[in-house]
């Protein structure tokens, strides 16, 4: 890990919430909401926050499974979002968000009009303002816990093992 946590200290707790207190805590306010409040289905969320995480690096973030009233992406997902071109395991609107997450990532200069007019066609306005948002919370905050060394240290509060 890049940053010293005070022994007996959560390195996720110490860092996102007392280090800087100031950024941290609106940060954790941000990436919580993506979940909290998002309207995406289960499948596209997770396929565009897993294509993300897979960019990133971030361990946590590609072991993570987001929970939807115990509702979670089968355990081939991660592989099928990797293989996002040729799978059919994925409808349109989720191979679609695998493709965004990736080129939101990797080259965002290069979404064409060829692009947004797929975009368009599957995801009103507000749909895509809503995952354009979580593609920015995941692709900043899991590059700040993968290039700190976080992913490595814990696991989500509330998310330990038993």
């Amino acid at each position: 890990m890049k940053i010293d946590v005070p022994e007996g200290k959560h390195p996720i707790m110490y860092v996102w919430g007392e280090l800087v207190p100031g950024i941290g805590p609106a940060a954790a306010t941000f990436s919580q909401k993506v979940y909290d409040d998002t309207t995406l289905g289960l499948r596209e969320f997770e396929a565009a926050r897993l294509r993300m995480a897979q960019i990133n690096g971030c361990l946590f973030c590609q072991d993570w499974r987001t929970d939807r009233d115990g509702e979670t992406v089968e355990d081939a997902f991660p592989q099928a979002v990797e293989d996002w071109r040729t799978t059919d395991a994925f409808d349109d609107r989720t191979r679609l968000a695998a493709e965004y997450a990736e080129r939101y990532a990797l080259d965002h200069h290069g979404l064409d009009d060829e692009f947004w007019g797929r975009m368009t066609a599957a995801y009103d306005q507000r749909q895509i303002v809503e995952l354009s948002m979580c593609l920015g919370s995941w692709l900043a905050f899991g590059r700040l816990n993968h290039v700190l060394g976080l992913d490595t240290m814990c696991v989500l509060p509330g998310h330990e093992p038993s």
